[in-house]
């Protein structure tokens, strides 16, 4: 989500933003996306059609060796819409365990989280997939609520016929708004788990906490599409959250069937919670203890999970 001081979205304020335009889409635009400048460029590899060296622009902060940028493999895929997304494939070990479709929050795109991406993969002995929503990065289109799962769509398709992803090797991992997408294919998908970190339970509630039902105008109602999820979820969150309140979090868990012990940080905000050794404990416990013990179940269904970024 944006960086805004939820005091500051009064009443008034609300009223215009529904009232001029008239629009859902243009609403949740206001409200919800700040995409940056372009913080990379895609450069073709010779010889290939469809694959792409990552070039950062001096804001990208890239922190890794030289080498490292070798990692990092890019390409575009289309939606239904016809918008043409850029991806980005973070291969981190020779081994993954799993692959995560990392589907990134506000305010960042590809270039200026690729180096969190590597860390995070490293760690996780995971390789990660990401995207820039429509609108982000070098992506084509618009962000629009409508286009954020249009754009996931279009990405989950392409993870299983382009590495032949196998659904148990796939984990869905949300951050901040990229908690949207993730929850919305998390209630269509069985995957072998999910992750929804500093998630929203709905627009409204966002700048207004207090609210306890879901109007058919509220933007993003994870707090209806959480209830359908059956896969194994873990939800983190920081309990001094300024810009989603803890009680977002406290409210998806409540409402997912499929919840495992929750990750609450004493003191975190909505951005510094990988700086806790908490952080990747929980994550490492997560993958080894509860979703493997629940692709060792027996079950008729198949498992498919992806993993996505931060605000």
């Amino acid at each position: 989500m944006t960086n805004t001081n939820n005091n500051n979205m009064t009443f008034k304020k609300l009223c215009q933003l529904f009232c001029c335009p008239p629009w859902p889409g243009s609403i949740t635009a206001k409200l919800a996306f700040m995409p940056p400048p372009p913080s990379y460029d895609f450069r073709r590899i010779e010889s290939t059609e469809d694959r792409y060296a990552m070039v950062l622009k001096d804001g990208a902060h890239w922190i890794h060796s030289q080498s490292d940028l070798q990692k990092l493999e890019g390409f575009f895929v289309r939606t239904r819409r016809g918008n043409k997304i850029a991806c980005l494939y973070v291969k981190c070990t020779s081994k993954p365990r799993f692959i995560v479709l990392f589907s990134h929050g506000n305010a960042v795109d590809l270039g200026l989280c690729s180096g969190y991406y590597i860390w995070l993969g490293t760690n996780l002995k995971c390789d990660i997939l990401s995207y820039d929503y429509s609108g982000y990065g070098i992506s084509g289109g618009s962000p629009y609520e409508s286009n954020l799962y249009l754009d996931i769509a279009a990405v989950w398709r392409t993870l299983k016929l382009r590495y032949n992803a196998s659904p148990e090797n796939i984990i869905l991992y949300g951050y901040s708004i990229g908690t949207v997408p993730t929850i919305r294919l998390a209630a269509k998908e069985r995957v072998a788990g999910v992750v929804i970190h500093s998630g929203l339970m709905s627009g409204l509630r966002v700048a207004f906490p207090h609210m306890t039902t879901t109007l058919c105008c509220d933007p993003f109602p994870s707090v209806e599409r959480v209830r359908k999820i059956r896969s194994p979820t873990l939800v983190i969150h920081g309990t001094d959250d300024e810009i989603i309140d803890f009680s977002h979090g406290l409210g998806l868990h409540d409402r997912c069937p499929a919840a495992v012990e929750p990750l609450w940080v004493d003191g975190g905000g909505h951005n510094d919670l990988e700086f806790r050794t908490v952080f990747l404990e929980r994550l490492k416990r997560f993958l080894s203890d509860e979703v493997d013990r629940s692709a060792a179940a027996p079950s008729g269904d198949d498992f498919r999970l992806i993993f996505c970024c931060k605000v």
